[in-house]
Formats: structure tokens, C-alpha cells, sequence
């Protein structure tokens, strides 16, 4: 037979081809760096929504725990964009992880000092959350850096699955730590963990990023340029849409699980920890099929089967009749989450030019942190009045008529599989 007959070579796909990033030495190192200090973070995540319960008996404080987290780093998302297009990304990320250690390190001495003010937590809250606001650009356009191009739907999984698999063990150990040291040792853990991280990045060995001139003064007019550079990419439209729906909708699950395990089941705090950590293990379940088979999924179909998943999988936790199905529930919804989130920030990353993507990523973190910060502030408002199982089968009810509509519009889902952009960076004025 001719060789112009044979037929064309099968795409890689499978586990070992999800985990391709990780061949590069740099990209594991910041993954492992990562996930150590991400799981602390989540010790502290799963720890203030339930300590705040705990000294309120109010599920409205902990939607405020979520709205003084994410509002804050919204306020400063453009700040860090800018920051991310016109400075080394990477020296960036070290600063605000700094930062960001110290405020922990502020939680935990609080905590010691016998201080016990709900209002005061949520201060120390915000602080982080401001902090976020202008590390999370810079990482999110850092991890490009790390791999060749045909690699970043396995480094941008995988550094989704990190966070999600950090939401697992974090989530647990906070329900060990919880029950045999207490608060205070859980807000250590968090501090203490932000050394991985820090050192990760000391080791990494890459050229010293200059990134072009931004060619607008001012952090308003260089966000305004990004929103509207956004508009002409109809591809990252469809992601930031969906991020908004996912985070509205479906992401305030994470902050009800204090108050189904407490008020709904009756369980304790170790059951607490593995209800919480539930959610990263069906992320870590999902990661494999998600990066393993994208040279034979589109992002878009994985979006508009992940989406309605998403959406039941919240439902069925609303209306699980024990605890052992709110765990099972939990646990798609996990997979459903790290499915449509890891689609359309790829969708993104490989859509936007380079001398965008700082403030295009903090686009979208805006978009998705607002809309957490809103949906989980309102969540726990309703869920006061009308309770947790109303609350959170309304709102995946409404996720499913979102995933309807945008089944409807299949245009605009397809855009996610948009080419990149290649236009160059605009000359700066003299």
C-alpha cells in the first residue's frame, strides 16, 4: 500500500496522556508547590464557614464569609491585570504569595489571642480576598509559561485539579484538624503552607519575562481595553458566560456543606471535613477523562454535557435523603465543576493574545468571582428564610435552564473552540 494511503495516526489520548505536563520540569514543580499550599488554604476555606456558624448559628454569615472573600478581589481584579501585562508575571505571583502568608499568619495570631469576632474575621477575610485579587491574573497567565503550547489544556487541568484536589484533602484534614487540635491549628496550617509554594516558584528556571509595553495609561483604560478586546472574541464570551452561571448558580454548594452537615444531617466535624473534601474528589475522578481525551472532545461538547451534570448533580444534593447520598452528590457535582470550569478557561487561555491575557484573565476571574461572591451572599440570605434544600435545588434548577438556553445557542458554545488569536501587540504611542 502507498504511504499517501495509510491512515493518518490516531491523536494521543487517555490517563497518561491527561498527565502530560507534567513531564516538564518546570510545570511539576509549580503543580507540586501548588498543591501543597493550595491545601492549606483550604484547610482555612473549610475552617472560618464553619467556625462562623458555629458562633453565629447563621447561614447568612457564612454568605457574607463568601461575599467579603470574593468582593474584595474583584475591586482589585483590574489591578492585577494591569499588573500582569506590564511586569514579570512571575515576580508577580512571589510578592502576592508574601502577602498573602501574612495575612494568614494574621488569622491565626488573632485566633490565639482569644479574639472571637465574627466581624473581625471577615475583615481578615477581605484582606485576603484584596491580596487574591491581584495574585490570581498573574498566576492564571503564568501557567502558559511553564509548557509548550500543544501541552496547555494538561497544565491548565491540571492546575485546576490541583485546586480541586487541595478542596479534597484540605477540606478533610480541616475536619481532622478541626476535631483533634482545633481552630488555631488550622489556621497554622494555612500559613505554614505558603513556604511550598514560595519555594516552588525560587526554583523554577525560566527566562526573565518582558512583557510588551501596555500601550493605555492608567489601570482604568487598560482594563477598559481588555473588555473590549474581550467583545471581539466571541469564543471567550462563551467561557466567561458560563464561568458566571457555574459561579452564580453552582459554586455556593461549597459554602452549604457546614450547614447541611450541621443543621440538615446532624454530623460532626471529621463528617463535615469529608462532605467538604467530597467535591475535590469527584474533581480529581473527572481531571483524567477531561485532559486525557481533548484531542478527541471539543471544549464545547464538554461544556454542553458537563453543564446540565453540573446542574443535577446540585439538585440531588438539595434532596439527598441521607448523608452518605449528599456525599455521592457532592462528589459529581465535583466532576461536573471541574469539567465545564477546565473547558472554558482553556477555551480562553489558547483564544487570547498574549499581550491580553493578564487582563483578559482577570476579566474572567472578575466575572467569576463576582458572580460566586453575589450568588453565595444571596444563597445564604434565602437559605435563612426558606432553607438549605430549598435554596440550593432552586439554584440548580435555575443552572439547568442556564445550560438550556446556552444548548439553544449551540453558535455561541461552538466559539469555544475558536483558533488563537495571533494580532500582534499595538505599538505604544510615543
Amino acid at each position: 500500500m502507498a504511504a499517501e494511503d495509510d491512515p493518518a495516526p490516531r491523536p494521543a489520548s487517555g490517563v497518561r496522556h491527561s498527565l502530560r505536563a507534567l513531564r516538564h520540569r518546570n510545570f511539576a514543580i509549580f503543580f507540586a508547590g501548588a498543591l501543597a499550599s493550595n491545601t492549606g488554604s483550604w484547610v482555612q476555606n473549610a475552617t472560618v464557614p464553619y467556625v462562623l456558624f458555629q458562633l453565629t448559628r447563621s447561614a447568612t454569615w457564612v454568605g457574607l464569609a463568601t461575599f467579603a472573600q470574593f468582593l474584595p478581589s474583584v475591586l482589585f481584579g483590574p489591578l492585577g491585570g494591569s499588573l500582569a501585562d506590564r511586569y514579570d508575571r512571575r515576580r508577580v505571583v512571589v510578592v502576592t504569595q508574601i502577602m498573602l502568608m501574612l495575612a494568614a499568619v494574621a488569622m491565626w495570631v488573632t485566633w490565639v489571642a482569644g479574639i472571637r469576632s465574627p466581624a473581625l474575621l471577615l475583615v481578615l477575610v477581605a484582606t485576603s480576598g484584596m491580596l487574591g485579587g491581584l495574585n490570581i491574573p498573574s498566576w492564571q497567565a503564568f501557567v502558559p509559561r511553564l509548557v509548550p503550547r500543544d501541552d496547555l489544556l494538561s497544565a491548565i487541568t491540571l492546575n485546576s485539579l490541583q485546586f480541586n484536589a487541595a478542596r479534597a484533602v484540605g477540606s478533610a484534614v480541616a475536619g481532622l484538624v478541626l476535631t483533634a487540635l482545633g481552630v488555631a491549628a488550622a489556621f497554622l496550617a494555612n500559613a505554614a503552607s505558603f513556604v511550598f509554594v514560595i519555594g516552588a516558584l525560587a526554583l523554577l528556571r525560566l527566562p526573565r519575562e518582558t512583557p510588551d509595553r501596555v500601550p493605555e495609561r492608567g489601570v482604568v483604560r487598560q482594563f477598559a481595553a481588555a473588555l473590549r478586546y474581550v467583545g471581539t472574541q466571541p469564543g471567550i464570551v462563551a467561557g466567561m458566560v458560563t464561568a458566571v452561571l457555574v459561579a452564580a448558580l453552582g459554586n455556593p454548594i461549597v459554602q452549604f456543606a457546614a450547614v447541611f452537615a450541621e443543621d440538615v444531617f446532624g454530623v460532626g466535624t471529621l463528617a463535615y471535613g469529608f462532605l467538604a473534601a467530597s467535591l475535590g474528589v469527584g474533581a480529581l475522578l473527572a481531571a483524567p477523562v477531561v485532559s486525557g481525551w481533548d484531542t478527541a472532545v471539543p471544549r464545547s461538547t464538554v461544556v454542553t454535557v458537563g453543564l446540565p451534570f453540573y446542574g443535577l448533580a446540585c439538585v440531588a444534593f438539595a434532596l439527598a435523603p441521607n448523608f452518605p447520598v449528599a456525599v455521592i452528590a457532592m462528589a459529581c457535582a465535583g466532576g461536573g465543576f471541574l469539567a465545564v470550569i477546565s473547558a472554558t478557561n482553556t477555551a480562553v487561555q489558547v483564544i487570547v493574545a498574549d499581550h491580553m491575557r493578564g487582563r483578559v484573565m482577570a476579566a474572567r476571574v472578575m466575572a467569576f468571582t463576582v458572580s460566586y461572591a453575589l450568588g453565595g451572599l444571596l444563597q445564604g440570605v434565602v437559605a435563612q428564610r426558606v432553607g438549605p434544600r430549598v435554596t440550593v435545588a432552586v439554584a440548580g434548577g435555575l443552572l439547568l435552564v442556564g445550560a438550556a438556553v446556552l444548548r439553544f445557542r449551540s453558535a455561541l458554545l461552538l466559539r469555544l473552540d475558536d483558533p488563537p488569536d495571533t494580532t500582534p501587540a499595538p505599538v505604544p504611542a510615543a
